[in-house]
């Protein structure tokens, strides 16, 4: 039977408070006295308190969709205020208003590197591959002159084919160091450079063995001449007609039209034309100074951008039209004289033994001038000088009135001789009547040379045509790519200034 424990025993339970189990003595939190079945009592351990210490997490990155979704809201909340239109309409216009600036200057400095290379690369490579052909067909011609007259060869004959010789080597190498390693005319030049060689040495082996009386030396000229026709001057041929395309292209690049400058121009002013719609409509204020700044300062800059853009267009157009293009067809014409020259010549070298070059006299002659005389007006004939006199500007018309004169002339002195060999069978008058070192005046040679010197004076006329309208083309460009820049920034800021001034109107 349990015996209850008496009030202030030791390990006696105190008394039990109203409601609840009695509690240990010595206050709470030392254990709860529980009864249990039989009368005994047990003491359960006291629960100690345990703070809660649960870590912070890191926040989660935000995916770009989540940026979006901020992005769109935050852009949608400023949209239903005035201050936020306001703002997004000014960072617009400023985007606008620096792209022009940025694409037109792009544009404008594009058509100037071109406009550059025309000037000072594509031309000069072009006119020096013409060069270089006329300076191996001359060479050619000369030698030829010079080997008829073997022992009585002029000193002034002897310098004219050395000068070909030097002039067309150096042309090469300017010519080489100017091009680009993929340039299509690389494999032409260095094709050049190892036959111009080969050349000049046949034709002073045929030079040594005609002074020596050798006929071997004949042969030899022929076989070098046969090397300048065959190799040579084709491959020339192939060099004036790349540099010819190249020039072709720089000059579709120089005056390209830049409509994409042109569109952005117009995307900016109606942006800006709706932006001070819109402030009008809500602020019933007339006019914007700094929209109507920036507005005027996009339009400078297109009516800038149009101006130079026809002016520099139309410089080039000029120099195309009456410099470089007849300066084509006028080259064209200067290798045909010499390539007639040249037949006439080697015609009387071979003596007559063929009729090969005969007939390279006639094809040269009818490429030349047709086969119209002298009584058919210049500009109703056919062949490379009257079609070099058709499109050539009125600065060259005179000398190639001049050359047209002296091939007629050539042309009756040429049949003249041949007359003397063919029909009295007499060679010593008839090259006398070709070339001589004593008539300076009355020779098939003396009227070439007059043809010749003519054709060179149209050449300089038509040069001087072209540098005087291309020359400084590229730094009008350079001027408004300049000048497009600035009143891109100068619009940037005064849309900018003068929507900042409707903002502070609401702080």
């Amino acid at each position: 039977m349990a015996t209850p424990a008496g009030n202030g025993a030791p390990g006696a339970a105190g008394p039990a408070r109203p409601g609840g189990p009695p509690t240990a003595p010595g206050g709470t939190g030392q254990g709860t006295a529980l009864v249990v079945p039989g009368g005994t009592t047990a003491t359960a351990p006291a629960a100690t308190a345990t703070p809660a210490t649960t870590p912070a997490r890191p926040p989660a990155p935000r995916t770009p969709v989540a940026l979006a979704t901020g992005f769109g809201a935050r852009l949608s909340h400023a949209t239903r205020t005035a201050p936020g239109r306001l703002r997004i309409a000014g960072a617009l216009l400023a985007t606008l208003t620096i792209a022009f600036g940025a694409l037109t200057a792009w544009q404008l400095e594009t058509r100037a590197q071109a406009a550059d290379r025309v000037v000072g690369y594509s031309q000069p490579l072009s006119r020096d591959a013409a060069e270089i052909h006329r300076s191996l067909a001359d060479a050619a011609t000369t030698s030829a002159s010079g080997f008829l007259l073997a022992g009585a060869e002029p000193k002034a004959v002897r310098e004219r084919y050395e000068a070909d010789l030097r002039t067309a080597s150096r042309l090469l190498s300017e010519s080489a160091a100017r091009t680009t390693s993929t340039s299509p005319a690389r494999d032409t030049l260095s094709e050049l450079n190892q036959q111009l060689p080969v050349y000049a040495g046949l034709v002073e082996t045929a030079r040594a063995d005609n002074r020596q009386g050798i006929p071997l030396g004949g042969a030899y000229l022929r076989y070098a001449s046969e090397q300048m026709q065959t190799v040579l001057l084709p491959a020339a041929a192939r060099l004036r007609d790349i540099e010819d395309k190249e020039l072709a292209k720089d000059y579709a690049e120089a005056e390209s039209w830049p409509s994409a400058a042109y569109g952005l121009a117009l995307v900016t002013l109606l942006a800006l034309v709706w932006v001070q719609r819109q402030l009008y409509r809500r602020t019933n204020r007339v006019f914007n100074i700094g929209l109507l700044g920036a507005t005027a300062a996009i339009l400078a800059g297109g009516l800038w951008l149009t101006t130079t853009g026809l002016t520099t267009s139309s410089a080039l157009r000029r120099s195309d039209h009456d410099g470089a293009t007849p300066l084509r067809a006028l080259n064209s014409a200067r290798v045909d004289v010499l390539s007639a020259r040249l037949s006439e010549n080697l015609h009387l070298v071979a003596r007559g033994s063929t009729g090969k070059y005969l007939t390279q006299w006639d094809e040269a002659t009818k490429r030349l001038a047709g086969t119209d005389g002298p009584d058919v007006r210049l500009a109703q004939r056919k062949g490379s000088i009257p079609e070099a006199y058709r499109i050539g500007p009125a600065a060259s018309a005179k000398p190639l009135e001049e050359a047209i004169a002296a091939y007629d002339q050539w042309r009756q002195r040429h049949d003249v001789a041949h007359a003397l060999e063919v029909d009295r069978a007499d060679y010593d008058d008839a090259l006398k009547a070709t070339v001589s070192d004593t008539d300076t005046t009355g020779t098939a040679d003396a009227a070439f040379k007059q043809a010749d010197e003519a054709l060179e004076r149209a050449a300089k006329a038509e040069q001087k045509l072209f540098t005087d309208a291309a020359e400084g083309t590229g730094n009008d460009l350079r001027i408004a790519a300049v000048a497009a820049a600035v009143l891109a920034l100068v619009a940037a800021a005064a849309a900018l200034r003068g929507l900042g001034r409707r903002l502070a109107e609401y702080r």
